[in-house]
């Protein structure tokens, strides 16, 4: 299995920054937004930087759709807590251009299999939810109870977006962000759900 080295993980974020310091941030509803870097807390970030392949070639980013998600496709996710808020940036390259995208938080790491990252992650957990069943109740599915990152990429697959909670992550409990087919739905019934997983991307929350 390819995973990300160090060395090359550092030289793929300082990419990634300098090739979307261009473009306009979006919030966690996939709309522009003239947040972005002045919004972003002051404490250190972790940084998760990855580089797509399919299952089987890598244990960090995984493609399940290579014409959404391409093989070589770049992932870079940073988290800073601090006041007991948790702030989450993703940043997206070579994706498949002008597209929605649902993107959250989950509780399991990447797998070869879409379904091995579990349920997303939620702050409140929704009491009625099962592992065959999860959560779709917009009292518990919704962008302050769970990490929201909906995005629309450029015309060159790129993408920016970021989304502030007022929590932190209980530890251990969240390990991947994952890519999915369409914006989420905020409806009842259907609240939390944006399609087909697409990619993931296995970060330590």
């Amino acid at each position: 299995m390819r995973t990300t080295s160090p060395a090359v993980g550092l030289a793929l974020t300082a990419f990634l920054l300098a090739g979307c310091a261009q473009g306009a941030p979006s919030t966690n509803d996939g709309s522009a937004s003239g947040a972005g870097p002045s919004a972003q807390p002051t404490a250190e970030p972790s940084v998760t930087a990855s580089i797509f392949l399919p299952p089987g070639e890598s244990t960090g980013a995984v493609t399940y759709d290579e014409t959404a998600v391409p093989e070589g496709a770049t992932a870079d996710v940073q988290v800073r807590v601090q006041d007991g808020s948790t702030y989450v940036q993703f940043t997206g390259t070579g994706l498949e251009a002008d597209r929605d995208f649902g993107v959250h938080v989950h509780t399991k790491p990447c797998g070869e299999d879409p379904a091995e990252a579990g349920p997303h992650y939620q702050d409140e957990v929704d009491p009625e939810a099962t592992e065959d069943e999860p959560s779709a109740d917009p009292e518990y599915a919704n962008a302050e109870n769970e990490v929201w990152l909906d995005l629309t990429t450029d015309s060159s697959g790129n993408a920016y977006v970021t989304s502030t909670v007022d929590w932190e992550f209980r530890e251990g409990e969240a390990n991947s962000l994952v890519l999915h087919e369409e914006h989420t739905s905020t409806h009842e019934g259907h609240a939390g759900t944006a399609g087909d997983r697409l990619a993931c991307v296995t970060v330590e929350f």
